[in-house]
């Protein structure tokens, strides 16, 4: 469990700068871009790849808190289904990224929720619930930021909501099909 927390600490903690010292991180930024790209992506991996080998071990001596009723995992199929194609309109802008501004933000926040309703391990629930406090706090930040930075990308087009719910939709079908069983070890459907 320790190599979890520290690699959820790490992945978080980084993530979470921009909330907590945001005049510190611009600071950053202004004064050497790419070092601060660098530092950001070494802490990233590195959160991430100890986030994910400390999971796998917690699992092997699960904690049961409660055993989610199956509806859970009903309403958990229900609240992914727009998760993946947000997830993309994040990154291909268009009239939903326009709509929701944040669509990365709410796709985390209905992933972390999902898995809350439909697991109850311990670990689990420090996973799902961290990332669902981290997006909540860094969608408030968002919206009280005087300037919002600008994030280069695409010009806004409708193709790209084509294109975004399309492929989510492909993506969440896939992970259904076998790719979270692939890579989690457990189906979602049961």
């Amino acid at each position: 469990m320790a190599l979890f927390l520290i690699g959820l600490v790490l992945f978080l903690g980084i993530h979470s700068v921009a909330i907590v010292a945001p005049a510190w991180r611009d600071a950053q930024v202004a004064r050497n871009e790419r070092a601060w790209k660098g530092v950001y992506s070494v802490f990233s991996i590195a959160g991430f790849a100890l986030l994910i080998y400390g999971y796998g071990i917690a699992r092997q001596t699960p904690v049961v808190l409660w055993t989610p009723p199956v509806a859970m995992r009903h309403i958990a199929l229900l609240l992914m289904l727009p998760a993946f194609p947000l997830l993309l309109a994040a990154y291909l802008p268009g009239r939903i990224k326009s709509a929701i501004k944040h669509p990365m933000l709410l796709a985390v926040m209905l992933w972390a929720s999902a898995h809350l309703l439909a697991n109850g391990m311990l670990v689990d629930v420090i996973l799902f619930g961290a990332f669902l406090a981290w997006a909540v706090l860094d969608r408030i930040a968002v919206r009280r930021r005087a300037v919002p930075r600008a994030i280069p990308g695409e010009t806004p087009s409708v193709p790209n909501d084509a294109i975004a719910l399309v492929a989510g939709l492909a993506i969440y079908g896939v992970f259904l099909a076998w790719a979270h069983r692939w890579l989690i070890g457990v189906s979602p459907l049961g």
